[in-house]
């Protein structure tokens, strides 16, 4: 299994890629279909703001551990402008590029875990994390 990996994002295409490696890392711990796709959209929306806002960033990709619970952490940087009003940014609809303004919104609904720190001039950090629950 691969327990981590660090991509770049400086394309559409790097989406792709990074949208496929968390889905892979997902089904290797052992994640259900329905949270492969949960993970893979929420790193989707999230690469997807790096290149509109900032042009280029990275994902790390990790498996994590604790105790006897498993999970998968995706964390996803940038170098950009920042984001001005996080609070804002967080709602449903809000957008700054005329679309449908799910990407923050909708990455913090499909993850157990959302984090985020942004300043202006340095860019944007987000970490987000999924736990296997198990039935």
């Amino acid at each position: 299994m691969t327990s981590g990996q660090t991509l770049p994002i400086t394309s559409e295409y790097d989406i792709i890629t990074a949208r496929q490696a968390a889905r892979e890392l997902a089904r290797q711990i052992g994640f259900n279909t329905v949270d492969q796709v949960r993970i893979a959209t929420a790193v989707s929306e999230l690469t997807r703001n790096v290149i509109l806002y900032a042009g280029s960033g990275k994902v790390d990709i990790e498996a994590v551990a604790e105790g006897e619970r498993q999970g998968i952490v995706i964390t996803v940087s940038d170098r950009g402008p920042g984001i001005a009003d996080i609070e804002q940014a967080l709602r449903d609809g809000y957008s700054t590029s005329n679309g449908l303004g799910a990407g923050l919104s909708g990455a913090k609904r499909l993850m157990d875990t959302f984090d985020i720190e942004s300043r202006a001039g340095r860019g944007t950090t987000i970490r987000i994390g999924k736990w296997k629950h198990w039935k």
